[in-house]
């Protein structure tokens, strides 16, 4: 966000200081808010859309991840048990389109993210984790899709510079981003579309009335006929959500740009990379010569406590490091210049789900991405768009539009749980790195885990 703010000028929106009357409110100023906007006001000029932020468009989990714009391929097996076969290729293609989409966007009005498509590498950091892709190829192959190939051990060495990679598949549809550029490149698309974007303005609460909403904010009222929630994790603040949604943080690095040292490992310029553990391990070089390299499953969000520089400090950066300077020995002298933190919303059933909150026609929200937003941000903006807009077309009734059927247990059961999965999770990992065996019952607790980055 830093090397963001620095391209655009961080010129901030000023915060709303009067009553405002809109057609539709989005609250939050990531990238699935952005996208709704700007899927609005593309279909549909003459509405009159607005956006509240409560800090600045980006300083959520879209301007602080890793920069992977991904595909839900790797996550066909579930799509098939959420819906049919059918509809879980079709929605699997069209985050695949989205990337595509998401690049031409970037092309088309000058935003400069570093959009790299060059895909993704899913692969093996020690023997057991080596065929953790079988079954979702296999479950592929049974539907007639091939979008992902399989790599002899001398091929991954090849594109990833490093030898700590065993083996692994290759998906091409992936694309690599600065993501917190690519939010701000939204976000000056949206102001020149005509949305209204006010920042450092939080939503306090609303009211549905029988004209529409009342959306109250420090100091104003806006009233608006539609209402739409984008704020990714700090959607844990509505129980009907949070019955579905775990709230964990992801740790993050950045080195300092070392071209030269990057061209000499061998590593395919903006080439993304993730491991096959839980606690997945997630790294890219950019297209400046740094890596950033990050770790899933950090802090457990305790229901609905979301303070957001409690959740950008990192809690294991020397964790992170070390496994960094594991994978790429070559690159050791590299200095470390960033380390943070993000929130994930990861749902119970690792796929995001969409809807209208507690019953009603005119409050919308999409949440539960799951590590693997930066794509499938703009499917989202397409669904959240067609609610709003109250159609009933292909988005309007995706069958991303649902409820989850996996509920999370109450606090402190939740917190409780989690961290003794997470703790399970560490020392199974531990032991597979070191090629050893995990215990009977740390193999048993580890199964109780309803999330994961990929599979």
């Amino acid at each position: 966000m830093q090397q963001a703010l620095q391209r655009d000028g961080h010129e901030e929106a000023p915060a709303l200081q009067d009553d405002q009357t809109l057609d539709i409110c989005i609250v939050g100023g990531g990238l699935t808010g952005l996208w709704t906007a700007l899927q609005i006001s593309g279909t549909e000029p003459s509405i009159r859309v607005g956006v509240v932020e409560a800090d600045i468009c980006g300083a959520g989990a879209s301007g602080a991840n890793g920069g992977f714009a991904m595909t839900w391929w790797p996550k066909f097996a579930t799509l098939k048990k959420l819906m049919s076969t059918d509809d879980a290729l079709r929605i699997a293609a069209a985050s695949e389109e989205a990337v595509v989409q998401t690049g031409r966007f970037c092309e088309t009005n000058g935003i400069d993210a570093d959009f790299m498509p060059t895909g993704w590498l899913w692969t093996a950091t020690n023997s057991s984790q080596m065929g953790s892709w079988d079954d979702t190829i296999d479950t592929l192959a049974s539907a007639g899709a091939s979008p992902f190939r399989v790599l002899a051990k001398e091929e991954v060495y090849e594109i990833s510079g490093s030898e700590r990679h065993l083996g692994g598949v290759f998906e091409a549809g992936v694309a690599t981003v600065q993501p917190a550029a690519l939010v701000r490149g939204l976000r000056a698309a949206a102001l020149a579309a005509g949305v209204s974007i006010w920042e450092k303005t939080p939503m306090l609460d609303y009211e549905v009335t029988p004209r529409g909403v009342a959306v109250r904010v420090p100091g104003a009222t806006i009233a608006t006929s539609q209402l739409v929630l984008a704020t990714n994790a700090w959607l844990a603040r509505y129980p009907e959500i949070r019955r579905h949604l775990l709230v964990l943080g992801s740790d993050v690095i950045a080195t300092a740009s070392a071209p030269e040292q990057l061209a000499s490992v061998g590593w395919t310029p903006g080439l993304a990379i993730s491991d096959s553990r839980r606690l997945v391990h997630y790294y890219r070089p950019t297209k400046d010569g740094r890596v950033v390299f990050g770790k899933g499953g950090g802090r457990i969000g305790f229901r609905d406590h979301m303070n957001r520089s409690t959740w950008a400090t990192a809690l294991r950066g020397p964790e992170v490091i070390d496994q960094f300077r594991r994978t790429y020995p070559k690159l050791d002298g590299v200095a470390i210049t960033n380390t943070w933190s993000g929130a994930v919303d990861y749902s119970s059933d690792s796929m995001p789900f969409f809807g209208r909150l507690a019953g009603s026609p005119r409050v919308h929200f999409g949440v539960g991405f799951s590590g693997n937003g930066v794509g499938p941000s703009y499917i989202g903006g397409k669904i959240l768009a067609s609610l709003a807009l109250e159609r009933d077309d292909e988005w309007g009734t995706s069958p991303m539009i649902r409820t989850p059927a996996t509920r999370l247990p109450p606090e402190p059961l939740r917190t409780i749980g989690g961290w003794v999965v997470r703790t399970a999770l560490r020392s199974k990992e531990a032991a597979e790195d070191q090629e050893k065996q995990p215990s009977a019952l740390v193999r048993r607790l580890t199964h109780l885990d309803p999330t994961s980055f990929v599979g």
